[in-house]
């Protein structure tokens, strides 16, 4: 559940922007009518609705995310917090400028941020997050938690590059599936890596 309640802001993202492509009318009227005060110039072109449609729905439900939490008084990850940064800093400026490049970044600079807290964790705050999250299920050697939390710090740097690759090689439409699609399908892959890697060295704690 919480796989796919973060997943949420990405799902409803592709939904947008599919949708504003195949509304194309539709979607440059809707956002003529709801951002046009938010662009600079005032005026949003056909080609440009439904980019900014998505983006907006995204920085939307990032926010709702926020307000489910505190509205069950649950608590909030750290990240979740910096990925409302990241989507309203990176995402205010793809409308406002109404230049996709912004946006294009933002899962670049989030990847890379997962990146930095892994290894700042790991070698300045001595605490490795996985072990943190999984320590009570699982006993492992020491070596093998650092191995861990450095193995994810670089795929979210790998994720970092291969997003901006995807993004300013290939059009907007194929960034968007990738977005979704190819970024939760390597997800799933890194995982699935991780999950054999550790049945080699899982031991049921003491």
């Amino acid at each position: 559940m919480k796989f796919l309640f973060d997943l949420f802001p990405v799902i409803l993202f592709f939904a947008m922007f599919k949708w504003g492509e195949s509304n194309v009318v539709a979607a440059q009227e809707l956002a003529s009518q709801y951002l046009s005060g938010l662009v600079s110039g005032g005026v949003v072109t056909a080609a440009q609705a439904p980019i900014l449609l998505a983006t907006t729905v995204v920085i939307v439900a990032t926010l709702a995310q926020i307000g489910w939490l505190l509205a069950r008084r649950k608590k909030i990850d750290v990240m979740l917090w910096v990925s409302l940064l990241i989507v309203g800093v990176f995402g205010g400026a793809t409308i406002y400028f109404h230049n996709e490049t912004f946006i294009k970044w933002k899962p670049t600079v989030l990847y890379w941020a997962f990146a930095a807290v892994f290894l700042v964790s790991q070698f300045v705050m001595k605490k490795n997050l996985i072990k943190t999250m999984m320590g009570e299920q699982v006993d492992l050697p020491a070596a093998v938690w650092t191995r861990l939390g450095v193995s994810w710090a670089i795929f979210f740097v790998v994720m970092g590059f291969l997003n901006l690759y995807v993004a300013f090689t290939f059009s907007t439409a194929t960034w968007v599936n990738f977005k979704l699609f190819g970024g939760m399908g390597l997800m799933f892959l890194f995982i699935l890596a991780q999950s054999l890697f550790l049945s080699k060295h899982m031991q049921e704690p003491k």
